[in-house]
């Protein structure tokens, strides 16, 4: 989720822990993580998140945010365990850096690593890794925001070629997704209607929970609702979203 004021993602988390383990078969643990400021807080379970007492407490408390992302997992590479469950995190550039992805990425850890090893044994993992390490490479220190985009859009094609690569990652300002095979995107603003979730039987009337101001834009694999316009990425579309607006897309 990317907003332009803090929101709480407690409907749409309610529909995404039911794709893991109950409507859906990503049932090898789950995260979320917060960006609130300069500040992260984050929440991992290595159990299913239908299952999951963490997720059901995540539920419940309303952390509102700008930035979020949430990761259920179906396990390919490495084992079902706390330190291979997603979102992962790292330090850059003196910001909380975060990242999900789903697919298989064949000899990705052939790449070299500096700066940034993995915990895990996830190729997401390493991945992510790799694209801190050529950043930090790369720009030392901070560079423009137009430089560190194309800079991110290059090597997240250049990590496609491995395999299957959809990808969110967020610098707590700057969401960057990259769409390989499924992602799909909605943004609620003004005049606001009710949404109806696909996965659970609830529904909630966004007139009465927003302002006339509020832009709010989730990015998910598959939609979350039945009754909204989601608008599906194409192969290859690199875009960043900031402050709940798509300010930059790209297709190779």
């Amino acid at each position: 989720m990317s907003a332009n004021v803090p929101t709480d993602i407690c409907f749409s988390f309610s529909g995404l822990i039911k794709r893991g383990g109950e409507t859906g078969s990503h049932k090898d643990g789950w995260g979320i993580a917060f960006y609130e400021g300069k500040g992260y807080r984050s929440f991992h379970d290595p159990i299913a998140s239908a299952d999951s007492e963490v997720a059901k407490f995540v539920q419940q408390y309303s952390i509102k945010s700008t930035q979020v992302i949430c990761h259920i997992r179906k396990a390919n590479r490495g084992r079902v365990c706390l330190e291979n469950t997603h979102p992962f995190s790292r330090e850059l550039w003196g910001k909380i850096w975060s990242y999900a992805h789903n697919g298989q990425l064949k000899g990705i850890k052939k790449k070299s690593l500096s700066g940034y090893l993995p915990v895990g044994t996830t190729d997401s993992e390493y991945a992510f890794c790799w694209i801190l390490s050529q950043l930090r490479e790369k720009f030392p220190t901070k560079p423009s925001k137009a430089q560190r985009k194309k800079a991110i859009e290059g090597l997240c094609r250049e990590i496609s070629t491995h395999g299957i690569f959809n990808m969110l990652m967020s610098d707590s300002e700057n969401l960057y997704t990259y769409c390989h095979t499924k992602l799909s995107w909605l943004t609620r603003q003004a005049p606001f209607e009710k949404a109806q979730l696909l996965d659970a039987d609830l529904s909630v009337d966004f007139k009465k929970e927003t302002s006339d101001n509020d832009v709010v834009t989730v990015i998910a694999t598959q939609p979350l609702t039945s009754n909204e316009q989601w608008s599906k990425m194409t192969a290859g579309e690199f875009s960043v979203f900031r402050l709940g607006e798509r300010v930059f897309t790209s297709v190779a």
